[in-house]
């Protein structure tokens, strides 16, 4: 008989609505990693709401994954929250119970801190602002040779972004912490958010499909976006359900589901009001000329998806409603 491959440990860090409910199913479910913390982080929604929708969503897992409260707000600007996306308690305002458990009194960046001591070679997602991230970073950076790998939800490194014209929401909210992030040496793969639309959106077929599948998740995976699939076709005229946060995560779970990527310089912006929070990717590798010396020295690394496999992150997704 073939050995099992050990779980991979990873951790999570959500500000938990309606996408990244089903990231986090997602990898509870999956055979592949364990899931060894979610830190929660203020974004989609302020915090200790994003906690509690964890909460209720490892519950739904059968999960007793330890939970952990993070930064409440950007490290130098105010919130500026979605729940003109997500609904004000972020999963589509269906009047969810409350869990059970309650979070665990160590903070979230603690919390980073201990699981990249405590699990060589961890692995961590991050789901929306990198408030967290960057705040443990600052902390202690021998994390980052602690860190095999780290999937990014975040940034449009190609085209338009979903909060402004030039900017994704997750760096958008606090670019100062995406800045630090992205300068750290942590190896990134940048998930953009233009791999969700189009074709990799949830049709009214596959909608249909999920919730044939018959389980309270897959149920749960539908109805807790049924704003966000409302605000999503106001904003870009598709219709159908985006899931961001949902595809990144696949990418985490199977690697091969990105067909296409390559290594780039990115900077974040911080200061102009039109571009804050633009993710500028360096494509052609110009930012090592004289004229962009200055400009590009505090800049970082990332391995940037351009392609997904978009049926089998539909399969993916449906595997783990079932």
């Amino acid at each position: 008989m073939k050995p099992t491959a050990p779980r991979r440990p990873v951790l999570i860090d959500t500000d938990t609505a309606s996408d990244d409910a089903v990231a986090l199913i997602m990898a509870l479910r999956s055979p592949a990693v364990e899931v060894v913390a979610i830190t929660i982080v203020a974004g989609n929604v302020p915090v200790e709401q994003g906690a509690r929708n964890a909460l209720y969503t490892a519950e739904l897992c059968g999960s007793d994954v330890p939970v952990y409260v993070g930064a409440s707000k950007p490290i130098v600007r105010d919130l500026e929250s979605a729940e003109w996306f997500h609904g004000l308690d972020g999963l589509g305002d269906h009047g969810y119970a409350p869990a059970r458990r309650t979070p665990e009194t160590m903070h979230a960046v603690d919390a980073i801190i201990a699981a990249a001591h405590q699990h060589p070679g961890l692995e961590v997602i991050t789901l929306g602002p990198l408030t967290n991230l960057a705040l443990a970073l600052h902390r202690d950076p021998s994390i980052v040779s602690r860190i095999s790998r780290c999937v990014v939800m975040g940034g449009a490194p190609c085209c338009e972004g979903n909060v402004t014209p030039a900017a994704e929401f997750n760096i958008w909210v606090d670019p100062e912490a995406a800045r630090m992030v992205f300068a750290s040496g942590l190896p990134i793969e940048m998930i953009g958010w233009q791999l969700s639309r189009d074709e990799a959106v949830l049709s009214a077929d596959d909608i249909a499909r999920i919730l044939a599948i018959g389980t309270p998740l897959a149920s749960f995976a539908i109805q807790s976006n049924s704003v966000a699939a409302g605000a999503y076709e106001e904003q870009t005229g598709e219709p159908g359900i985006s899931l961001p946060d949902p595809i990144a995560m696949a990418v985490l779970l199977e690697p091969g589901l990105s067909l296409s990527a390559s290594s780039h310089a990115v900077q974040i912006e911080t200061i102009s009001p039109l571009t804050r929070g633009m993710t500028v990717v360096d494509k052609l590798n110009v930012s090592g000329d004289q004229r962009n010396a200055s400009v590009w020295a505090a800049s970082g690394r990332a391995e940037i998806c351009w392609k997904l496999d978009v049926p089998g992150w539909k399969a993916a997704l449906e595997r783990s409603l079932r």
